[in-house]
């Protein structure tokens, strides 16, 4: 057997319509599992039935149970998100965006469990957090919104487009990214989740009082290894076009990145901020992409004139 037939084998079993599906079925199944899992867990702290070393804010209230499905949801969304990796570099990146609001929004499951409500309710930090995370979750949303409408424009204007030797071959090699990235992450995942849960319920060291934000567990590395893997793209694009416009879009999603794994450093209103900067940063760079490639268009169009 020779490396592409393995290749393509490999690419069949991790990337395929048909895997994707199954990943969906999983990843669901699990979703609910865990949330019904997590609701015995509270029930049986609240019973004093078990005991832990620590006490986690995720086993305070129901609402908290929440969080766990919403993990399981997120890890299928990194999926979905090397999926689209060899397909469409915007959907790629939109991805991306889905993936950081989905983190905003399941802390504002955690953080709604905790909530105080008196009279001085917006007095309290941790309140005016979670009011900061609703509007910020609004405004993610749209966004999005508006980044996939105008990745629809852009996909349109490149279907006329002949794929030449130099872009299959770039595809090719973002199949090869995404064949590696598939493992990578997987394996990463269960790292994270297993020292999380041990950390956090059965380490009887001082470590437990500094653990890592949850929100902060894997996708920290995980934005890391992206912006790794965009460089190098980056990079191996020039093979095939040194078109302004082209450069440009894809430095300014690679800053996109950065910005929200620098996020990931921060904490409070500063890190809701910077995430809504990188979207909008992604945005404000298709939009303009998409503009430079209508004034070409027409340029091209009066010159055949």
């Amino acid at each position: 057997m020779d490396s592409n037939a393995v290749f393509t084998s490999f690419y069949s079993k991790l990337l395929s319509e048909k895997t994707k599906k199954n990943c969906e079925i999983f990843f669901v199944s699990i979703a609910i599992i865990s949330f019904l899992l997590h609701l015995v867990l509270i029930a049986l702290v609240d019973f004093d039935i078990i005991h832990f070393k620590t006490t986690s804010k995720l086993l305070s209230n129901p609402i908290a149970a929440i969080y766990t499905p919403f993990s399981f949801i997120l890890i299928y969304e990194v999926y979905l998100l090397v999926y689209y990796l060899p397909k469409s570099t915007t959907v790629y990146i939109g991805k991306q965006y889905e993936i950081i609001t989905l983190i905003v929004i399941r802390r504002i499951f955690k953080d709604l469990a905790n909530l105080k409500l008196t009279e001085d309710w917006f007095a309290i930090k941790g309140n005016q957090l979670l009011a900061f995370d609703l509007f910020a979750t609004l405004i993610l949303f749209y966004f999005i919104y508006v980044f996939y409408k105008l990745n629809r424009t852009n996909e349109i204007s490149k279907a006329v487009i002949q794929k030449s030797l130099e872009v299959t071959q770039f595809i090719k090699l973002k199949n090869i990214f995404a064949v590696i990235l598939i493992p990578i992450f997987f394996v990463l995942s269960l790292y994270s989740l297993g020292n999380w849960i041990f950390e956090s319920f059965f380490s009887i060291s001082e470590m437990v009082k500094n653990i890592k934000d949850i929100n902060k567990i894997f996708f920290d590395e995980f934005f890391t290894i992206l912006i790794l893997v965009e460089v190098l793209l980056l990079l191996f694009s020039f093979f095939i076009t040194d078109k302004f416009s082209k450069v440009i879009r894809n430095s300014g999603f690679m800053i996109s990145t950065i910005i929200i794994k620098l996020s990931f450093g921060t904490e409070g209103i500063l890190n809701t901020i910077l995430i809504v900067i990188a979207v909008l940063f992604g945005v404000f760079i298709l939009w303009i992409h998409n503009q430079f490639e209508i004034m070409e268009a027409k340029k091209t169009n009066s010159f055949e004139v």
